[in-house]
């Protein structure tokens, strides 16, 4: 507890120690005490004692420590009986710490808007539980009195998974939420479908992911899915769901025409695939088959149905091929032999989109946010013409030099920003791109204007499975989470021995992080100042 902000992490808004004094603290058995406006968050606080209670455990087997060991009474206090995890969920909370010397007491009062707050609050105590090793035991000790009032500055904390190019296990995605929530992290980008694989279980559809799945064990079906979306919420983290197209749609969308329904796409595998797409195999919908959008329809209904609690949905939205569409007679009929221009295949997207989007109101009964990625459809000179401003979000994947998130921000378009010369954690290990080091995502600043949600970090999955992921993405993920928690105005290097810190407690919870800094460093006060260049 170094520095002016402990080891905690994220850096928290105002943190006052009251006594600088530190106390051992028998954190076995707790008192808690828990007040909650509904039945559903007190069992949701109920549940928050349990996965205290398992984390200290991982760490704790001492009997006694010290004979002047304080015992722990913790108290969580929610004001207000809202369960909803969205953008607009309050997730402020209030620690105050204290030590009783005459009852030998050590308190912890965690007031919070909402049970969102309260897991963070509860997060951070754990941070400030530090542990250390006596007589082969391990024991724990804090300091004797301080206030933390914290809030996020971003309402979007984002990190992208894509277990279409290679399939992730249940367990993975579980693991990376876990750090997700240690980080305070909120919101899973779960990109569940491209033209590689389509491996969700579609109830009403269930050719999709027949055809799609690299095989059945590789699927995620809608029990799977509902276990893992309250898995997710019990760690303050929601799960966006993202279905792309029109493009990055090949397999599981080719058993079509067999079912009489004509082509759902076109180009499916098609070679040389350089010609048609971007990464084989290639595959785009077909926006002339009206047959499409029933078929949109029935899958958007199963997403609605799994997905009732969320409020958005990402429809991917990128790389479109014109080349493709305009390889298909069934395409130039449609739009007119005589009208191929540029701007014929941008109309002809937008109104795909605009079709999609009606498919999806119907099919989930609401009017939801859609996020799309940007694209030639998003560009500030006609993206009014084709997407409300008051339906869409846009995700750009621009270099922090492009003015483009600026120009949408000034058309009043709600952003989440994935800097792609910054947040892109599978780079530096393909082709020419560069390896992103966590000085270099701590340090990426966005902008923070009025319909900025916040950020996310994307760890794209060409060259990642369930045995390298999590050190891909750990602990890098989590300098990004700062940024978005606190928006720091000091650079990594002021940081670095919280950084440390934070990445030696995702290790001691199971997640298979990188290393990042000799353990010597991390150990001692000693400037390893080599280690801290970008």
């Amino acid at each position: 507890m170094c520095d002016s902000t402990g080891n905690i992490w994220p850096k928290p808004l105002n943190y006052t120690v009251l006594k600088q004094e530190l106390v051992w603290i028998d954190a076995r058995y707790p008192i808690f005490a828990t007040s909650a406006p509904s039945n559903e968050s007190s069992a949701y606080l109920n549940n928050l004692t349990r996965y205290f209670l398992e984390t200290i455990r991982l760490n704790d087997n001492n009997d006694r420590c010290d004979e002047n060991m304080y015992y722990l009474v913790i108290n969580l206090l929610v004001f207000s009986p809202s369960m909803t995890l969205n953008w607009d969920t309050l997730e402020d909370y209030k620690l105050k710490m204290s030590a009783d010397d005459s009852g030998r007491s050590f308190s912890v009062a965690i007031e919070a808007s909402t049970v969102f707050g309260a897991r963070h609050g509860l997060e951070t105590f754990l941070q400030l539980l530090q542990s250390y090793d006596v007589n082969e035991q391990t024991c724990f000790v804090t300091l004797k009195e301080l206030v933390i009032e914290d809030k996020p500055y971003y309402k979007h904390r984002g990190l992208l998974l894509d277990s279409a190019r290679n399939y992730l296990s249940i367990e993975t995605i579980k693991k990376n939420i876990v750090g997700m929530a240690m980080s305070k992290m909120n919101v899973l980008h779960w990109h569940l479908s491209d033209s590689q694989s389509f491996p969700f279980v579609s109830t009403r559809l269930p050719n999709m992911s027949f055809y799609g799945a690299y095989s059945e064990k590789e699927t995620y079906t809608p029990s799977q899915i509902t276990e893992l979306l309250q898995f997710a919420k019990l760690h303050g983290v929601q799960i966006i769901p993202e279905i792309d197209g029109p493009a990055h749609a090949g397999s599981g969308w080719q058993w079509g025409a067999d079912a009489g329904l004509g082509h759902l796409v076109l180009c499916y595998n098609q070679l040389p695939y350089k010609s048609y797409c971007i990464q084989p195999p290639c595959g785009q919908m077909n926006p002339a088959n009206p047959k499409l959008y029933d078929v949109l329809k029935e899958l958007y209904a199963d997403i609605s149905q799994l997905w009732s609690e969320s409020n958005v949905f990402h429809m991917g939205g990128d790389e479109v091929n014109v080349p493709c569409w305009n390889s298909s007679e069934e395409i130039i009929n449609y739009i007119g032999s005589k009208n191929r221009s540029e701007e014929a295949f941008l109309h002809l997207w937008g109104e795909f989109q605009s079709k999609a989007l009606d498919a999806y109101d119907v099919a989930s009964d609401s009017q939801k946010s859609i996020i799309l990625w940007t694209s030639t459809l998003t560009d500030p000179k006609t993206i009014e013409k084709y997407l409300s401003k008051n339906r869409y979000v846009i995700q750009t994947w621009v270099r922090k030099s492009d003015h483009l998130p600026a120009d949408l921000e000034k058309l009043g378009y709600r952003l989440i920003i994935s800097t792609k010369d910054s947040w892109y954690l599978d780079h530096g290990f393909w082709g020419t791109t560069t390896y992103y080091s966590w000085q270099t995502i701590y340090d990426n600043q966005i902008s923070n204007g009025t319909t900025v949600l916040g950020g996310e970090v994307c760890m794209w999955g060409e060259l990642v499975d369930n045995n390298n992921i999590e050190s891909r993405i750990w602990p890098r993920a989590a300098a990004a989470a700062e940024r978005l928690w606190s928006n720091p105005t000091t650079s990594a290097v002021r940081a670095a021995s919280r950084f440390f810190s934070q990445n030696d407690r995702l290790a001691s919870r199971g997640i298979r992080t990188s290393s990042v800094v000799p353990e010597f460093c991390s150990k001692s006060n000693y400037d390893c100042e080599n280690y801290l260049t970008k």
